[in-house]
């Protein structure tokens, strides 16, 4: 019995010893370049690229100051001030110190950073790309702002568990360009990988808010927000496999494009972030997605509707000729750019109703662009509609105009009936 307790302490203390490894280890990675007469404007561009500014700016505050809450399924975090003030910012960070966060996640002091702060995309950006992001924020006004600790249930305040989900979860890397693809493609997979950290939404993630590699890109649920971050990949759910490279880089660029609208969080991208990027860089993003692999080809719900289901669904077109049929048509083509088709939509078709419902209440919004300085909106009709009226209105758009889909409830309409602002 000894000898097997002695065994059974010394795996233990041989995994610990992993654990802790593998979770602290960091990758020092070159050494720091030298700053040019372009790099704060480069650095500018590429805080465009990562969309630093969505994050670090409270609603209604001075730009990098931190103090927005990023609410996760753990608690909110806060996000912090990146101006060179050197009490409350990251004034007293060096460009080293600057890597130090990017590239391991761990901030000047060693402090392991939560995820929340996606260094787990960030790990690929380049060391000449973290120095001309240092070399901006440092050319910002410092501001003082004090930062706000954490509010994470138990266990999940207790930072030293990072250490074993980095273990698990975390290898610091730098991307790699693949030889045996051209230099737009890797430009684009640099992009979509590093800063534009696409994974963070459009990825599911597991009980420990980590992304699953299995189903990178993917699609998934954005955790708080209740919206559902379409697939990126070939032909799996709303992917791109019949998208051409030009639509999505007018979608990135303007909001809106022959075949889609954004709206929700991607708003806020397309406008803070993406309409900033040159069309060369957009084009290459859209060449690297448009190449991934096609996931499992959607199959639509084909299960018999019922009679009360038919009933609903004649009450749904009622309410849809009264408010929907002037801009989306009853053939359900509606008039892009401006007015989407919801016939063979699949972002109508996911099992998953909240993007449409969510559409329905709180009305559709493509950002304002310098593309699109004017983009039209549709109406919310949460006012309007009682929840099972709003239900049958969507149960009829995903079961019309060859469309097929699960019906909708009234319980799943009131679940979105309230607004997240962040």
């Amino acid at each position: 019995m000894k000898r097997i307790a002695l065994f059974i302490l010394g795996l233990l203390a041989v995994l610990a010893a992993l654990t802790a490894y593998l979770g602290l280890r960091e990758d020092t990675g070159p050494p720091a370049t030298l700053a040019g007469a372009d790099a704060i404007a480069r650095g500018a561009y590429l805080a465009r690229a990562g969309d630093c500014q969505a994050c670090h700016t409270a609603r209604g505050g001075t730009p990098f100051a931190g103090g927005r809450a990023i609410r996760t399924p753990f608690g909110t975090i806060h996000a912090p001030n990146i101006t060179p003030d050197k009490e409350t910012g990251i004034g007293s960070w060096s460009a080293d110190d600057f890597w130090r966060a990017l590239h391991n996640g761990k901030g000047k002091d060693g402090k392991l950073l939560y995820p929340a702060f996606p260094y787990p995309n960030y790990t690929k950006v380049t060391r000449a790309d973290s120095d001309a992001l240092h070399a901006y924020f440092m050319s910002l006004p410092p501001v003082r702002q004090a930062n706000k600790e954490p509010e994470l249930r138990f266990p999940f305040n207790q930072r030293m568990l990072l250490v074993a989900w980095r273990a698990l979860y975390f290898r610091p890397d730098i991307y790699t360009e693949q030889a045996q693809q051209n230099a737009e493609w890797n430009r684009g997979a640099y992009l979509v990988q590093g800063l534009g950290h696409c994974s963070a939404c459009h990825t599911p993630r597991n009980i420990l808010g980590a992304t699953a590699d299995k189903r990178d890109l993917g699609g998934g649920m954005i955790p708080m927000l209740d919206w559902y971050a379409a697939s990126l990949t070939g032909e799996s759910e709303a992917g791109l496999g019949n998208w051409e490279v030009q639509h999505l880089v007018d979608l990135m660029k303007t909001g809106i494009s022959a075949r889609g609208v954004v709206s929700g969080p991607m708003s806020e991208v397309v406008r803070e972030s993406l309409q900033h990027l040159s069309d060369q860089d957009l084009r290459a993003m859209a060449v690297y997605l448009k190449s991934l692999p096609h996931g499992e080809p959607y199959v639509s719900n084909t299960a018999a509707l019922t009679p009360e289901d038919e009933r609903r669904i004649k009450q749904g077109a009622a309410l849809y000729e009264k408010h929907c049929v002037e801009c989306h048509k009853d053939t359900g083509t509606g008039e892009p750019p401006h007015f989407p088709p919801l016939a063979g939509n699949r972002a109508i078709l996911l099992d998953s109703p909240v993007n449409p419902i969510r559409a329905v209440m709180h009305g559709g919004y493509p950002p304002s662009t310098g593309g699109n300085p004017r983009p039209f909106g549709m109406p919310p009709f949460g006012n309007v509609l009682s929840d099972e009226e709003a239900a049958t209105v969507v149960s009829f758009i995903r079961n019309n105009w060859g469309n097929r889909a699960s019906m909708v409830t009234g319980q799943q309409v009131n679940r979105y009936r309230t607004v997240q602002l962040d």
